[in-house]
């Protein structure tokens, strides 16, 4: 596993059906050395707060192997950044990845958190209003990754993947359970167990007091 392409944006107005926002969706490759700190990459924007960013969701990681898959879904290219993601990745390894798997790259070190839930700024920087659909369908989310330790990185960084504890879910686990139509109760309190992105938690032990 390497990291592939370091993104970052600045802010940028999009088109999301009658509205225009500003947003960081817009990611382009950077040259050199980049450093990541505990609210995520330097130089980058961040616009919507309120379901995005913060330390348990610093960095969002994508993998070039689901951008080939999605090249061929779209017949068209899809350059690394059009997702949002901070870093590509080759892959994300053999196994499925695991909510608390880190990766470690120089003397930086993250730990995945929760998958990305797409919204309709995705769907406008794509093109498609239809894409949240598609991407959802698609079970390729990405992730996001809190910062356990900062530093610098660039591409072409080998990965190494230190597993988490097999108790812990899955990210396409979460993903699955978050667009369920019913609740897997015994899964929300297995992942309660994990160490989730805030949001997530708050999320599910709602789901799970209503219950």
């Amino acid at each position: 596993m390497q990291v592939v392409s370091v993104n970052v944006a600045a802010p940028e107005p999009i088109t999301i059906g009658s509205r225009v926002a500003t947003t960081g969706i817009f990611k382009q490759p950077a040259l050199g050395l980049v450093a990541i700190g505990p609210e995520g990459l330097a130089g980058d924007t961040i616009s919507d707060r309120v379901h995005h960013g913060g330390v348990d969701q610093a960095v969002y990681l994508y993998s070039a192997d689901s951008y080939a898959w999605w090249a061929s879904q779209l017949q068209r290219q899809v350059p690394y950044g059009t997702f949002g993601e901070n870093l590509t990745v080759s892959s994300f390894g053999e196994g499925p990845l695991r909510i608390g798997d880190r990766l470690q790259f120089n003397t930086v070190l993250l730990e995945i958190t929760f998958p990305r839930i797409p919204c309709a700024t995705l769907a406008a920087r794509v093109g498609d209003r239809d894409f949240v659909t598609q991407f959802i369908q698609a079970r390729r989310p990405g992730a996001y990754a809190r910062v356990i330790a900062s530093g610098e990185v660039e591409a072409g960084e080998a990965v190494t993947l230190l597993p988490a504890p097999s108790a812990f879910p899955t990210v396409i686990d979460l993903y699955d359970l978050w667009h369920a139509r019913e609740r897997n109760l015994d899964l929300l309190r297995q992942a309660l167990d994990a160490p989730l992105s805030e949001r997530g938690r708050a999320t599910f032990e709602t789901w799970l007091g209503q219950a």
